[in-house]
């Protein structure tokens, strides 16, 4: 998964406890915490680029932009909050529609995403792409629309939900590309998207690399 692991079998309610009064973000799945590692100046760069573009196309509309520190639950309601099943994550950006819907009277873990966008790291990529998605697409009814987005080159991977569930893909590749969000009116420019990024020294970076 890429995250250090901290310790295994905790409650739903222990890890809300753990994390809440944490200064880091902590992922939750099945009773296992893991501690999120720092990000690179490239992923910090194309989520604030992702923001940007994404939440000012939302402006006055019924769909709301929210940043990386909002907590999402993927997973059965729990009956108690001793249950240890389900997944409590971070996406880099989400979009929710009307009215938010909240785990908790915290309101600190968000339960109906619409949008879902993945920056992506070497160290979670096998997780965004395999078992994050999964669990987004099995208990998040409310996504539509789930994007993972390459810091190493200008590309973004688009995964639409059909009306009957099933997903549609499509990639957009290269610094002139483009891709329309249908769901919630908005495009994104992969040029507005990777502002600022010299692929070039990340190139650099990685042949420098011990």
């Amino acid at each position: 998964m890429g995250f250090p692991k901290l310790k295994p079998r905790y409650t739903i309610d222990q890890y809300l406890a753990i994390e809440r009064d944490s200064q880091e973000r902590l992922v939750f799945l099945d009773g296992e915490i893991y501690s999120m590692a720092g990000e690179s100046d490239a992923h910090g760069i194309i989520s604030v680029n992702l923001i940007v573009s994404i939440g000012s196309q939302l402006r006055g509309k019924a769909c709301s932009a929210r940043t990386k520190d909002t907590k999402v639950r993927s997973g059965p309601t729990p009956a108690t909050g001793q249950s240890t099943k389900g997944m409590f994550s971070y996406p880099d950006l989400l979009v929710v529609c009307g009215e938010p819907e909240y785990h908790d009277a915290r309101r600190d873990v968000l339960l109906n995403p619409a949008v879902i966008v993945e920056v992506l790291s070497a160290g979670t990529e096998a997780f965004d792409r395999g078992e994050k998605f999964k669990r987004y697409q099995t208990w998040n009814p409310t996504l539509s629309d789930y994007l993972l987005v390459s810091q190493d080159q200008p590309q973004i991977e688009h995964f639409s939900r059909r009306p009957d569930g099933t997903w549609t893909y499509s990639l957009h590749a290269g610094i002139d590309a483009d891709l329309t969000i249908n769901n919630i009116d908005c495009v994104l420019k992969l040029a507005d998207v990777y502002e600022r990024i010299d692929f070039q020294d990340l190139d650099q970076e990685k042949v420098s690399a011990p």
